[in-house]
């Protein structure tokens, strides 16, 4: 009966240990540095591919099982 009392002490124990720390960590300050970049501006031409015919495929007649 103790091991049943131990385990549901020490699951309680990492909850709220886990739970503090995220909620520590979310409250924590820090300064603001936040870089920026500049990228150029980028012009995009678009041409036209060349028309490609359409070659069809032979038909085959297929085998018969006999």
């Amino acid at each position: 009966m103790l091991d049943r009392l131990f385990c549901a002490a020490l699951a309680f124990c990492l909850l709220a240990g886990g739970t503090l720390a995220i909620g520590t960590a979310m409250l924590e300050e820090r300064p603001a540095e936040v870089q920026v970049v500049q990228l150029p501006r980028v012009e995009v031409t678009g041409k036209r591919a060349v028309t490609v015919k359409i070659v069809e495929a032979q038909q085959v007649p297929t085998p018969q099982v006999q």
